[in-house]
């Protein structure tokens, strides 16, 4: 046995003492019944227990007694444990041990069993303080989830952006971004990748033919041709060869052989402009050949198979002409499948000054005239206007202003004499007929105009005794203005 008192022993023991003392991880040692039998001083720096706190005594219910939210950790579920039963090797990595001033620092230990004449005799636990690591991985995991939330913000705008962009593309003639004109776009979306047939309902002049080619260009059969038929173009006599197509000498000036419309339009997308215009005589045969995609030309017996795809346009009520016998409803069934209507320029307040910069650019290009700018002052007299001609007259207004305007200045009062001699410059209180106000000047006047009719209105811009009423202007009008010169409702 052993003594105590030999020099040598006590060098062996203090040598040993030193390197556990010089480790940088804590060390403890247990005997076989768990008690603490040895501690180094990086066991003492991290958790704050000093030897003679810990020697002597069970290890688990002192620094190991809870997991980390304070829940019992009972001692027979311990790793440190473990090892003196089943002399293995225990490693963790996600428990803590807790200090003297109460407060857990995690960290992660091996408990090593120690093995004498063949039987455990105790084990010995290194530990080390993984608080840094902890730390730099919750900052890890927290800039993980803030780069996680920017990329779907990302690629949230990123589509956002792609949806801006493939509507300036594909709507690219359908200038506005007034909510009517958005839901618009929203049918098209919804329907330009099927094989629907549409029918785009519409006052004359806002832009049908151009919905028909948005759709079209949307559609998987944007590589083939868009195909025009003005119906109401096409004298009744000749609709069949316009349509089929004929064969030479099949009537009095058919010398040649000619392709119809419907041939031409094979594999992309027929557009039956004013299909309310078309005969009655000649609606059975149309509807035919829509449903059974086949047809013969005029004076031939062959049959040809085309794939196209139908989208119609009117500005007539086509259920009022079916119930005055003017149109089939067979045929009204086979082009309707899904209807569009088109929002009439009147209901599109938002879209009139864009739509009106649009076009005097796009004419002065046109016209080699050097850019001509809107005003304030244009603007107003534009949004006065009700537009019964829709786009179309709009477009043939600011045509007209072009022409009539010297090189600096656009002259829209000479493009809409009636608009503009009624508008509020006639009538401004105070100016006598030799007299002028400044555009400065007359928008202050404008601006207190606008605000006097509001608070007379209790505030109210729409409805009956409403601000716009009083005005004389549609709400939309009033709202766009309302915008432009900054006035909100005063507490």
């Amino acid at each position: 046995m052993s003594n105590p008192n030999d020099p040598q022993l006590q060098r062996l023991e203090k040598m040993h003492q030193l390197i556990l003392d010089a480790a940088g991880e804590g060390v403890y040692g247990l005997d076989a019944n768990g008690v603490t039998t040895f501690v180094n001083h990086a066991a003492e720096r991290i958790l704050g227990w000093h030897p003679e706190d810990v020697v002597g005594k069970p290890l688990h219910d002192i620094h190991h007694h809870s997991h980390a939210d304070g829940s019992p950790y009972p001692r027979e579920q311990c790793p440190i444990y473990l090892a003196i039963r089943d002399g293995q090797v225990h490693q963790v990595d996600d428990e803590v041990f807790w200090r003297t001033d109460g407060t857990s620092v995690p960290v992660e230990y091996t408990s090593t069993p120690i093995i004498e004449d063949g039987g455990i005799c105790g084990a010995v636990v290194v530990f080390r303080d993984i608080s840094a690591r902890k730390e730099l991985e919750h900052q890890r995991e927290t800039d993980y989830q803030q780069i996680k939330c920017l990329k779907e913000q990302l690629e949230l705008e990123r589509d956002y952006l792609r949806d801006e962009i493939n509507v300036s593309t594909n709507f690219g003639e359908i200038i506005g971004d007034s909510q009517a004109l958005k839901r618009t776009f929203a049918q098209i979306d919804a329907v330009a990748t099927t094989s629907a047939s549409v029918l785009i309902n519409g006052d004359s002049g806002v832009g049908k033919e151009m919905i028909a080619r948005a759709i079209h260009q949307r559609s998987q059969r944007a590589d083939a041709p868009l195909v025009k038929v003005n119906c109401a173009s096409i004298p009744g006599e000749l609709f069949e060869s316009e349509f089929f197509g004929h064969v030479k000498g099949a009537f009095t000036g058919a010398h040649k052989d000619r392709v119809g419309r419907l041939q031409l339009a094979n594999g992309g997308t027929l557009f039956l402009d004013e299909v309310g215009e078309i005969p009655l005589e000649q609606q059975g045969k149309l509807l035919r050949a829509l449903q059974e995609g086949e047809f013969e030309r005029v004076g031939d017996e062959n049959t040809t198979r085309v794939d196209v795809r139908v989208v119609a346009a009117t500005n007539r009520d086509l259920r009022a002409e079916i119930e005055a016998g003017n149109f089939r409803q067979d045929l009204f069934y086979r082009i309707s499948v899904f209807p569009i209507d088109v929002p009439p320029l009147s209901q599109r307040g938002e879209d009139i000054v864009p739509l009106a910069m649009h076009f005097t650019r796009m004419i002065c290009d046109e016209l080699g005239k050097p850019p001509l700018q809107l005003t304030q002052l244009h603007a107003n007299t534009l949004l006065a206007h009700d537009w019964p001609g829709n786009v179309r007259e709009l477009k043939n207004v600011i045509e007209r202003a072009v022409i009539l305007s010297p090189a600096d200045r656009l002259r829209l009062d000479l493009a809409m004499p009636e608009v503009t001699s009624t508008s509020t410059l006639a009538t401004a209180p105070g100016i006598s007929t030799n007299d002028f106000l400044t555009d400065a000047e007359f928008r202050d006047r404008e601006k207190e105009n606008m605000i006097r009719a509001l608070e007379v209105a209790d505030w109210r811009i729409s409805g009956s005794k409403g601000a716009a009423e009083r005005l004389g202007v549609k709400p939309s009008t009033l709202a766009y203005r309302m915008s432009v010169f900054g006035i909100e409702k005063t507490r």
